[in-house]
């Protein structure tokens, strides 16, 4: 009863205006001071991977790096028939004059017309960096709808990196939306249920929005460390909701359970302290164990890693944070406010109504039923169906998702397919930079055209090439457009034959030169492999942590070993059930997505590292509970029994709040999030409902006394609490 959580519990429950008024004092400064300082996001060099970014930032160096750009493009008008050419030639001229009128444009081709005559383009070069050109998009936008309404003859349209890229925000922004509107009744029914009270229900809800408000404000003061890579928000949102409602559920569920126990004999305060001695060192065990298991992110050397890790450990924190200090003082006062209208119902001779039973309800009871009589045949049946889920995990295919992998529900995007079905060769693009002495300037450049020749009759590419030297003479760059998507395999296989094949016999014999090759192509090549190359010391890192926190937590290296199987077959299972959905086309009308035969890069090490951290959650508050009930006395057997039939309700309960989160992104448009959501949903009911009520007790219970080795907890002197029923 000394411990820190107690001892805060303690002056919580003791001062409870001053906590209650500190709390909010607290978020109030965080986002404050967040909106005031300002985010810092991430540049173009913060997302450079491999030998593509090795590239990028060679041309940036001489000042060829790439630049937003946006297209123009006209056609005919829907049923109107071929293009008339003087009416789009006259819109052509029309949109390049007013472009180059605006601040924002650096630079306007002339028109250029598509080689079967359907279209006609105008490319407009933005200022700024690549990443900054969705910021000064809209100005362009306005004046090409303009264009349109001055030219109705034809169909005017633009689409482009930037205008894509915000086309994406603005509909994440809307999904965002939805998914709250899902998400918050959801959650606020289901903790009515569980606890048949607006008050205690309210409150779960009213801590993790807290949470997540000021946790979006540390994060734009983190972001100055680590730059946000567009995904902190997000993040903040799926982790907080999660976390922050599961902590205050486990304390929510101990205070009312330690109140029933006492039986009145103990003021709300002290009942209080009760929780906080079990539930709330749970709590910061299982928040600890979810931001070291997030910070092994930050091993993927990644910007948009980094983000995540960022913000799943600033909310995971602010959860705990507002668990050990305001949760005790609003317990102390619904108590009080409980005991309250507990008396004048005694006055006023009315019945007053007996704490409902904290023991396993009957789906529990049928769960473990099996598992208490027969624990290896249910240990063996939940190994195999576990195995059989993750099965399909063998034939996983990883890419990053290109921009052809976005909804078109964006405008930006149907226009999109229109110019690219007009000009193929602006699918994508090699770019062959190179850096030397000025003085080989020519040398290069002749080593480059030798490269483009060659390159000229490769059925994979266009067949043309551009060659651009900086100003001092020491960095070229040779484009080759390339008339394909770049999840396309022919894309893909000419990227090899330019690196492997063109380069070494070209600019790649050259001494005393660097070369390196980058692109839509290479972009899309280099950061699964990146991932890929990462994703060992992860996950080594992530089993290590799991397996220190929980010997750290319960003193057993048995527990440690059992606690990273479990989740090494919670991730297996979910990951296959992802693949089994994703890379097939069978479940596309039902969650509504185009599948890419593939599973987003980014996915898999999202999945493993969160869903390691939050099945923490689940694993200390089961396992604690069963400790107490073998440091009270019980068998081994008996505690696992007890301990499981006791912490089912609010683990069950905890697990469906935590699915109706990651599931309301399921029907987002942006696939990656899409397959994110689906994953971890998958991932927490399998965790809840399978690993932790069917495996992980016949595993214990196989175990017996092995389980606490190299520990022998000893019984206190005190009776042990009655058995959760079986049978």
């Amino acid at each position: 009863m000394r411990d820190l959580p107690v001892r805060m519990a303690r002056w919580s429950a003791g001062h409870p205006w001053r906590a209650i008024a500190g709390w909010f004092l607290f978020v109030a400064v965080c986002l404050g001071v967040g909106i005031s300082v300002g985010g810092h996001a991430a540049t173009s060099a913060d997302f450079r991977i491999g030998e593509a970014g090795r590239a990028e930032a060679m041309a940036a160096r001489g000042g060829l790096e790439q630049k937003p750009a946006e297209q123009v493009l006209i056609t005919a008008k829907p049923g109107a028939g071929r293009l008339d050419a003087a009416q789009a030639d006259a819109a052509a001229r029309d949109a390049a004059a007013r472009m180059a009128r605006l601040p924002e444009v650096a630079s306007v081709s002339p028109p250029i017309r598509a080689a079967d005559g359907t279209a006609v383009r105008v490319q407009v070069t933005l200022r700024g960096p690549e990443l900054e050109g969705k910021k000064h998009v809209a100005p362009l936008i306005a004046q090409t709808e303009q264009v349109q309404a001055a030219h109705p003859g034809v169909r005017v349209e633009e689409t482009g990196g930037p205008s894509v890229s915000k086309g994406v925000d603005h509909l994440r922004g809307q999904d965002l939306s939805r998914t709250e509107v899902i998400a918050l009744p959801v959650t606020l029914v289901t903790l009515l249920v569980v606890f048949g009270s607006v008050a205690l229900a309210v409150v779960p809800l009213l801590l993790a929005l807290s949470s997540i408000a000021a946790a979006v404000g540390l994060s734009m003061l983190a972001s100055h460390v680590f730059p946000d890579a567009g995904v902190g928000t997000n993040v903040i949102l799926l982790i907080g909701m999660a976390v922050g409602v599961d902590y205050t559920l486990f304390y929510l569920k101990r205070e009312r359970e330690e109140r029933a126990r006492s039986g009145g004999r103990l003021s709300p305060a002290a009942v209080v302290e009760l929780a906080a001695a079990t539930s709330g060192r749970a709590v910061v065990v299982s928040g600890i164990a979810v931001a070291v298991s997030s910070a092994t992110l930050y091993l993927a050397d990644d910007v948009i890693f980094s983000s995540i890790a960022t913000g799943a450990i600033v909310v995971t924190v602010v959860a705990v944070l507002s668990s050990l200090t305001v949760l005790p003082a609003l317990l102390a006062k619904l108590g009080q406010w409980a005991e309250s209208r507990r008396e004048r119902r005694i006055r006023r001779g009315k019945r007053v109504r007996g704490a409902r039973s904290e023991s396993g309800g009957r789906i529990t009871r049928a769960l473990l039923r099996p598992t208490g009589k027969h624990p290896a045949a249910t240990l063996a049946v939940g190994l195999l169906a576990m195995l059989a889920l993750t099965a399909p995990l063998l034939g996983m295919k990883l890419t990053d998702m290109g921009r052809e992998t976005h909804p078109r529900a964006i405008p930006a995007m149907q226009v999109y397919d229109r110019l690219n079905a007009a000009f193929p060769e602006l699918k994508a693009m090699h770019q062959v930079v190179v850096e030397a002495d000025p003085a080989r300037r020519a040398e290069v450049a002749d080593a480059l055209r030798d490269l483009g020749r060659r390159a000229r009759h490769d059925p994979r590419l266009s067949g043309t090439s551009r060659l651009r030297v900086s100003q001092d003479g020491r960095t070229s760059l040779l484009e080759l457009p390339v008339p394909h998507y770049v999840s396309d395999p022919a894309a893909v296989a000419s990227l090899k034959s330019v690196r492997d094949d063109y380069v070494p016999a070209t600019v790649g014999r050259l001494p005393g030169v660097e070369v390196a090759v980058t692109g839509d192509v290479a972009r899309y090549a280099d950061y699964p492999d990146h991932q890929k190359q990462k994703l060992p010391l992860i996950i080594a890192s992530l089993l290590l942590v799991t397996f220190g926190m929980t010997v750290w937590a319960f003193r057993s290296v048995v527990l440690g070993a059992v606690g990273v199987l479990l989740n090494l077959l919670s991730a297996g299972a979910a990951l296959g059930l992802l693949v089994l959905t994703f890379q097939g086309t069978w479940a596309e009308g039902l969650l509504g997505f185009t599948s890419t035969g593939t599973i987003g890069s980014r996915v898999p090490l999202f999945l493993f590292v969160i869903l390691f951290g939050l099945s923490m959650d689940y694993q200390v508050f089961v396992i604690s509970r069963i400790r107490e009930a073998r440091l009270a006395g019980a068998s081994t057997r008996t505690a696992v029994l007890d301990g499981i039939g006791r912490s089912a309700g609010v683990v069950t309960s905890a697990a469906f709040v935590m699915v109706t989160v990651f599931a309301s992104f399921i029907p987002l448009h942006i696939i990656e999030m899409k397959q994110m959501g689906f994953a971890l949903a998958v991932a927490v009911l399998v965790d809840a409902f399978v690993v932790r009520i069917v495996v992980l007790p016949a595993l214990m219970l196989l175990l017996g006394e092995r389980t606490w080795w190299p520990s022998r907890p000893a019984p206190a002197a005190v009776p042990a609490p009655a058995p959760a029923k079986v049978g």
